[in-house]
């Protein structure tokens, strides 16, 4: 069944431990950055920071501005089109692991076409490493995980934001909590529950915490798909699957 993280938006406060954590554990070093007039810190992913937690202003039911925390990362794609892509010119770039469903970009990733294998990512999580030429995102803790441990970035939550376990497990507290949820946010929905190792529980749609919340199969694939077949509407969910095929 493999492993999956669970990450409940309405306990995240922004503490960014999660974040620090992993660069902690990662070895890796601070951004240089500068102030630009937001609370979000470093601005953006990069090949140095494979965990950002984003901020976003939006509007609640009742018309009141609040804050939208969004702690991104890899979603780990049950069948990840990052890895498909790569596999093109090296199927050494990225481990795929069986038994946890870790999406590991490997050293020979510095081989293959970074710009390409991005834009195959539904949810734009690629970076490269300047200096080494390799890609960076998160690897699940790969290194944790295969010694019972969990990724670094749920042992520092201390709200209860980041949970990880058996497939199973989370699957099921994920569908408990949108129940719970949904009682005082009807639009509660759980982010690509089906595709994807990182279920996120959101309480408004999507787009009010990042425009990459959830998978854009239309970024990745309309290209692709005008070179190889006729003109017609084609739906996003259609896309999408594409994507996850390969």
């Amino acid at each position: 069944m493999g492993k999956m993280f669970f990450v409940d938006l309405t306990r995240c406060t922004a503490c960014r431990g999660c974040q620090i954590a992993c660069k902690q554990w990662k070895n890796l070093p601070a951004e240089k950055t500068r102030n630009s007039g937001s609370h979000q810190n470093p601005p953006d992913l990069s090949g140095q920071t494979i965990r950002v937690v984003r901020f976003k202003e939006a509007a609640d039911k009742n018309g009141k501005v609040s804050w939208n925390f969004f702690p991104e990362q890899c979603r780990h794609c049950v069948d990840a089109p990052c890895k498909a892509q790569a596999d093109m010119e090296s199927e050494s770039a990225f481990l795929h692991d069986e038994a946890t469903g870790a999406v590991v970009p490997m050293p020979d990733s510095a081989k293959v076409d970074f710009e390409g294998v991005r834009s195959a990512c539904p949810y734009d999580i690629p970076r490269k490493d300047e200096e080494s030429g390799r890609i960076t995102k998160c690897d699940m803790c790969f290194d944790r995980i295969t010694q019972g441990m969990v990724p670094a970035c749920v042992a520092s939550c201390p709200t209860g934001c980041m949970n990880f376990g058996d497939e199973e497990e989370m699957q099921a507290l994920a569908g408990k909590r949108l129940e719970e949820v949904k009682k005082d946010w009807p639009e509660a929905s759980l982010g690509d529950a089906d595709s994807v190792r990182v279920i996120y529980l959101f309480k408004e749609a999507p787009a009010a915490y990042f425009e990459h919340a959830v998978a854009d199969a239309s970024r990745t694939m309309l290209a692709s798909t005008e070179k190889t077949q006729p003109a017609r509407n084609i739906s996003r969910r259609d896309l999408f699957q594409r994507v996850l095929r390969g």
